[in-house]
């Protein structure tokens, strides 16, 4: 799952000599605070973001007239001036997954997708990687998350999944982690139906431990089986 599916194509871009008052409306006026900023070639040169705009704000104490001496410095402040020369971006071939660590590592709220050429292709938000997601693992769509708790040992995952099929539900996706207790794993299958009391009750004849998905953290782990 690459970047390309999630990404926004048609990305609201301003050059290096754009006035930042005029930035800070274009952000407003399409709800975005993100803004590449590209030469005529759309090779990006840099990135503004809200958070740059606001840094450049006069502070509210100041008195009147230090606050309107800053305020006529804003009309000749340039995206050049306050942007980031360095941006944080991502390539085509970068998966989703790749760039929500990425995202974990900087904090970025957004990535400018490039070509090796630097040119700009798109750009992909946090938000954007959400929705794909949530998309892809189907828990857009009514159902029900179970927890099991599995050996790590070849062939239990088919065995779960040999029951689910069993039971004819469909499965919106099937997420592994790791557990607290050595030699176990945890399976999290979504199933697309709300009866599961059926399918809940074969695995637990199978042999396997289910928990309240709510009940899942690592740091302050439950004793289960």
């Amino acid at each position: 799952m690459f970047v390309t599916k999630a990404m926004t194509r048609d990305v609201i871009t301003i050059n290096k000599n754009t006035n930042i008052l005029q930035a800070k409306e274009i952000m407003a006026e399409n709800t975005i605070r993100h803004l590449p900023v590209v030469d005529s070639e759309n090779r990006i040169v840099g990135i503004l973001t809200d958070r740059d705009i606001r840094s450049a704000m006069p502070s509210i104490l100041l008195d009147d007239y230090e606050y309107k001496k800053a305020g006529e410095k804003l009309t000749e402040l340039l995206a050049k001036d306050i942007m980031s020369t360095s941006p944080i971006t991502v390539s085509p071939a970068c998966t989703i997954q790749d760039a929500i660590l990425l995202y974990q590592k900087t904090r970025h709220g957004a990535f400018p997708v490039v070509e090796a050429d630097g040119k700009l292709i798109g750009i992909v938000s946090v938000q954007d990687m959400l929705d794909e997601t949530t998309k892809v693992m189907g828990i857009g769509e009514p159902g029900t998350l179970l927890c099991i708790i599995v050996k790590e040992r070849v062939g239990e995952l088919k065995k779960i999944v040999d029951i689910i099929t069993e039971e004819n539900m469909s499965i919106g996706s099937v997420l592994v982690s790791q557990c607290w207790a050595e030699g176990k794993r945890a399976v999290f299958p979504y199933l697309f139906s709300k009866n599961v009391v059926p399918v809940k009750r074969k695995l637990k004849e199978a042999g396997f431990t289910l928990i309240e998905p709510s009940q899942w953290y690592l740091d302050n782990p439950l004793e289960h089986g």
